[in-house]
């Protein structure tokens, strides 16, 4: 069975929806066993959490955006997995990423070429969305990649409501889109 970690660290409860949605998208390819993994406010995440991301096949980075990159928390995940980066044990996993903030853009960008920096570091394999953007001028809030991100899942939260109501469906579907996309590569990589 293929293992997929979607590991992520939420501010305010709105990448922590996306970042279910990436887990539900992956959960939902035959052969493919998805885990959930949430750093904590103090940037933290269990031993046992760190053998599910270390017995992976695909990893998925998800973080806020806050001022332009990814969260502090996020940040001292990253940093501790240098004990990983030194064995190369996370070498030739695919690897994936999504981000969330209040604004459209709000440089969301920068959190994603991040995560893809990270992964390159450790010699993963990066898995874009392959998806078109939604940018015609009959788009609307619902539509699927309305963010129009290429390297991976964006999704925007209004900064005055609650997780309960933002991201949008077309976001969530989107993140689930992109975590299935993910696991099917992941299955592909594993069978080469």
């Amino acid at each position: 069975m293929t293992q997929v970690a979607v590991v992520y660290h939420s501010g305010y409860g709105h990448t922590k929806k996306q970042a279910e949605a990436v887990h539900a998208g992956a959960a939902g390819v035959a052969g493919v066993k998805a885990t959930l993994i949430a750093i904590n406010a103090e940037g933290d995440i269990t031993e046992a959490d760190w053998a599910s991301v270390n017995g992976a096949d695909a990893i998925l980075f998800g973080s806020p955006t806050y001022m332009g990159g990814a969260s502090w928390q996020f940040k001292k995940f990253a940093d501790a997995s240098s004990k990983q980066w030194f064995s190369m044990n996370w070498k030739d996993k695919i690897a994936g990423g999504f981000t969330n903030s209040a604004s459209l853009n709000g440089d969301k960008h920068s959190t994603l070429q991040y995560f893809v920096t990270l992964a390159m570091q450790h010699g993963m394999v990066w898995v874009g969305t392959g998806m078109m953007p939604a940018n015609s001028s009959s788009a609307q809030r619902n539509d699927l990649n309305r963010m129009g991100s290429s390297i991976g899942a964006m999704a925007q939260s209004d900064s005055d409501v609650g997780p309960d109501v933002a991201p949008p469906q077309g976001d969530l579907a989107t993140a689930a889109s992109y975590g299935a996309r993910v696991a099917e590569s992941a299955k592909r990589w594993a069978k080469a």
